[in-house]
């Protein structure tokens, strides 16, 4: 695409997939402000038009500005991304806030919950902007690497509001990047959270090398579990079923980039959860997922048998295939659920 920069759009964290983002809408001639805490990586970036740290190998265009400021990053933004940890989204919200334009649709690009509250993603948001701002949610089957190198890509757009739903369907599309949309904002985050977390059961499995048979149990069962959390939080079944269910799942499940499915790789191994993550640069969010989704379910009454396998596992409380074992003798039921 040739022309004049279209939008300017901000986004809020330089990992690898803020910065795939930024490189990608860079591409389609918005004008891309791309914000890191790390007053090094920005200088880095700056220099190397690259961002060496998370995506070495992929300029970026002409067309995106690092930046450490808020204020700069924000300054006329039509939209703005957050893509940081879900750890640290409520503190960069809250920062950001004083800055972002009243008209601004703010785009939640961060699977995950937030662990002492429980809460998704766009509630933190909504939580530190209020409801002066609409706020969209972006997620499905999307490694960054991939999304960075221009091969083709379809995900989800999920917002109760319908207008900022379509801005950023119009806003964000290119010739490799697709966009989907709908309403179901609680099922579309509780897929793109829990996917994680079965990612990693994913990568035990393939760890002891218990081979395909057993892979795709646990991707079955596995959706089968988000299914119900996500069914007792207000989203429905059949966004499950879809790009940011089971699309999500199975590439998270399944593909080499996948981060949460190398913990579990490494885990069935026989590593240890502490020495997996000290050699990790990027989050894996599963981990932290993990417990908060079994909270979520205990609070809500809904059993969620591989994520409490795994929660013992992380926590040091069950080896990888006593997990396997646990789950393979559990009474017989039927399928669907009542």
């Amino acid at each position: 695409m040739t022309g004049a920069p279209r939008d300017i759009i901000a986004i809020l964290g330089a990992g690898s997939w803020g910065t795939a983002l930024a490189i990608h809408l860079g591409r389609t001639q918005h004008e891309v402000r791309l914000w890191a805490r790390d007053a090094e990586l920005v200088e880095q970036m700056a220099d190397a038009r690259s961002n060496p740290r998370y995506l070495p190998h992929v300029a970026l265009p002409n067309s995106v500005l690092p930046t450490g400021a808020l204020d700069e990053a924000l300054d006329g933004a039509a939209s703005v991304v957050i893509a940081v940890p879900s750890h640290g989204l409520r503190q960069v919200v809250a920062a950001a806030a004083p800055w972002m334009p009243r008209s601004a649709v703010l785009v939640s690009a961060t699977k995950g919950l937030e662990m002492d509250t429980l809460l998704r993603m766009s509630q933190v948001i909504f939580e530190e902007v209020g409801p002066s701002r609409p706020i969209a949610v972006l997620s499905g089957p999307s490694f960054a690497a991939e999304v960075a190198r221009g091969l083709p890509t379809a995900v989800l757009v999920a917002s109760a509001h319908q207008t900022a739903a379509a801005h950023v369907q119009e806003q964000f599309r290119g010739p490799a990047f697709r966009l989907y949309v709908t309403d179901d904002i609680a099922g579309v985050e509780m897929g793109g959270a829990m996917k994680n977390v079965i990612a990693i059961a994913a990568g035990v499995v393939e760890g002891l090398g218990l081979g395909h048979n057993a892979m795709a149990a646990l991707i079955t069962r596995g959706l089968a579990e988000i299914s119900r959390l996500a069914s007792a939080l207000g989203g429905r079944r059949d966004t499950l079923s879809g790009l940011s269910g089971l699309g999500d799942l199975v590439l998270t499940s399944t593909g080499d980039l996948s981060r949460n499915r190398h913990v579990g790789l490494e885990l069935g191994r026989g590593r240890s959860l502490d020495d997996v993550l000290r050699g990790m640069r990027m989050v894996a969010e599963g981990v932290r997922t993990t417990a908060a989704a079994l909270a979520l379910g205990e609070k809500h009454g809904i059993e969620l048998p591989i994520t409490a396998e795994m929660a013992a596992v992380l926590g040091g409380g069950r080896t990888p295939r006593d997990a396997v074992e646990a789950l393979m003798g559990r009474r017989q039921r039927a399928e669907a659920d009542r």
